[in-house]
């Protein structure tokens, strides 16, 4: 039974690699962003620091949105130090907290005179069973309800400086499951709960946000767009609590994309004139692609809003 498994495990992992050789979307776009505002979440590391990395430069002003200090004030460095672009800054922002989000929302209002992208990038895979300080799951809040409200509070601004774009960091992995609006507000409880299983929920709720976004911002200059950067390798992957998929994911995690080349496909949305006008699509490899057929379903979009909205008390 265990070898079976493994077998099953390493050919799905090789089916990752050769799907990435042949997918590797890459933006070749020069377009300069001078004069523009940017915030990235979860750009200390990954994807979203080579997207942050990009932005700056191409000469825009850029604020890291993150959660550890530390890491946050070495990627600032690091991006100052090989773009020589210094209007690059780091905030506090824990997407598990929805006082820091709103914190965040409200200096950033204070302080920014406009913000051309908002790219929600930020995600996690652990704590699918331990509760954030709102009581929800650490993951789900993290990933769907704390980039909710985050959109939210900021689309007033977004849509002052418009033409403006928001980009959703989404997944291949939705296509794993179905969602409702228990899975949003569930409070974790004993019951132990598989990481991955609450991770693709959440982003599948990205897509669905995505589209239901798009609806409400029609004919208002702000473009809304998801995307699935591919199986790239991330530290998150050591957070998976089934031992077994972790092991194997990590010893074959030099087959998975780069996160520059994971990054790419984001740096298209947000710099392309292509998808000027493009919005409330799914893109992969720098592409329109389609998601699942329960992503699609608009009436489950306006459920997981409204559930979303109630969370987070708006």
């Amino acid at each position: 039974m265990w070898l079976v498994s493994i077998l099953i495990i390493i050919i799905i992992i090789l089916s990752f690699y050769i799907y990435n050789l042949a997918t590797r979307g890459i933006c070749t776009n020069s377009t300069h962003l001078v004069g523009k505002v940017v915030i990235v979440t979860g750009a200390s590391s990954g994807i979203g620091f080579e997207i942050a990395k990009d932005a700056a430069e191409r000469g825009a002003r850029v604020i890291l949105a993150c959660r550890n200090e530390q890491k946050s004030i070495d990627a600032v460095d690091n991006i100052k130090k090989s773009t020589k672009n210094q209007d690059v800054f780091y905030y506090h922002l824990d997407l598990a907290s929805f006082a820091s989000i709103r914190k965040f929302a409200g200096i950033v209002i204070e302080t920014e005179k406009r913000l051309d992208i908002l790219i929600n990038n930020a995600g996690t895979l652990t704590g699918a069973n331990d509760a954030t300080e709102d009581g929800y799951s650490l993951i789900m809040q993290t990933n769907h309800l704390g980039p909710f409200l985050l959109t939210k509070l900021l689309i007033p601004l977004l849509k002052t400086s418009a033409p403006s774009r928001v980009i959703i960091t989404a997944s291949a992995m939705h296509r794993m499951v179905s969602v409702n609006a228990e899975d949003i507000s569930r409070k974790p409880n004993s019951r132990t709960l598989i990481n991955a299983i609450v991770y693709f929920k959440s982003k599948i709720c990205n897509i669905l946000m995505t589209f239901e976004l798009d609806r409400r911002l029609k004919g208002t200059g702000v473009t809304v767009n998801c995307f699935d950067p591919g199986v790239v390798y991330t530290p998150m992957i050591h957070h998976i609590n089934y031992k077994l998929i972790r092991y194997v994911l990590i010893l074959f995690r030099s087959f998975y994309k780069k996160p520059w080349e994971g990054a790419q496909t984001c740096i298209y949305l947000a710099v392309s004139p292509d998808v000027e006008n493009v919005s409330g699509c799914y893109f992969k490899d720098c592409k329109i692609s389609k998601a699942s057929k329960t992503a699609h379903d608009l009436e489950l979009a306006q459920t997981i809003w409204n559930e979303s909205e109630k969370c987070v008390n708006l």
